[in-house]
């Protein structure tokens, strides 16, 4: 995380880290305060969403339509707010003493264009109004910013998808049931992916590929394979890890980075979750 410079009185660290995906900027923010903190919100020319994660101490934070003028809506837990672009916004806690919130700036363009939402796009500001599935897809958002792993991409870009779909769209309908991708789509997007392994794809890349929007191709894939693109990538990326461990001598610090993990350590948290062993397991109770 970076530590800007110049705070606001009374603010006495703060700390952030952004990341861009699909048509959205994801900025996590986490501060300390010690006393009334008041701060005019960033990013204004932007139609933006911020969600607070954490709040600690009595007071609580609050999005203000002017400095002065207290928010006027009550508070709720897990509160966020909308607000259009050009519309200014102002941050207000009294007695908080660590507060950790996500916030997203949203490039409406290109979201109509990948995610078949233009017309449905909401200008209206709301001030304290929840929303668990937003609040959700925030969390995991803010959790993902800092992920170097490859599938990280493909994650982050199904999260803004359906995060962006739920806030811009949430009035339409849903379709029933949804058709899977052809057989040449499929077997496109399984060569693109096996091609490119280890390394990051991105989920506009595979909508490009099969001529559709990004939020249709994540529901046909699925449909298709069970799993979603970043699933399938992962999967796929134990798999071949999997070959490496039974077919040659390399250590596992080897076969994490022919694979594309950080380290050992994050290879092995994955390959246990995935396969219910630790890799040095797998391998050992497979070759004796």
């Amino acid at each position: 995380m970076s530590t800007p410079q110049e705070l606001p009185e009374n603010l006495l660290t703060l700390e952030t880290a952004e990341r861009s995906w699909n048509g959205v900027h994801v900025e996590i923010a986490e501060f300390t305060c010690a006393g009334r903190v008041v701060h005019r919100m960033r990013r204004e020319s932007e139609t933006r969403l911020g969600v607070i994660l954490e709040e600690v101490g009595r007071g609580r934070c609050e999005p203000r339509l002017a400095a002065d003028k207290p928010c006027p809506v009550d508070y709720r837990p897990r509160h966020m707010h909308f607000a259009p672009a050009g519309l200014e916004l102002w941050g207000y806690t009294e007695e908080a003493r660590f507060v950790k919130d996500v916030n997203l700036s949203f490039d409406l363009g290109a979201l109509a264009e990948r995610l078949e939402i233009d017309g449905a796009v909401e200008v209206a500001p709301k001030l304290r109004f929840t929303d668990d599935r937003i609040w959700t897809l925030a969390r995991l958002l803010s959790d993902a910013v800092q992920d170097p792993d490859p599938s990280t991409q493909l994650y982050g870009d199904s999260l803004t998808a359906a995060l962006a779909v739920r806030l811009f769209s949430e009035a339409k309908a849903r379709p029933k049931s949804v058709a899977g991708l052809s057989t040449l789509q499929l077997r496109d997007a399984i060569s693109f992916l096996d091609a490119r392994m280890p390394t990051r794809v991105d989920l506009a890349t595979l909508a490009e590929l099969a001529g559709l929007s990004q939020s249709h191709y994540t529901r046909a894939f699925k449909a298709s394979t069970g799993l979603a693109p970043y699933q399938w990538q992962l999967q796929a990326r134990i798999e071949r890890a999997k070959v490496l461990l039974l077919e040659t001598r390399l250590s596992l610090d080897d076969v994490a980075e022919a694979t594309g993990f950080a380290d050992a350590v994050h290879f092995g948290r994955t390959f246990r979750k995935l396969v219910g062993a630790t890799p040095a397991a797998w391998r050992t109770d497979r070759l004796e």
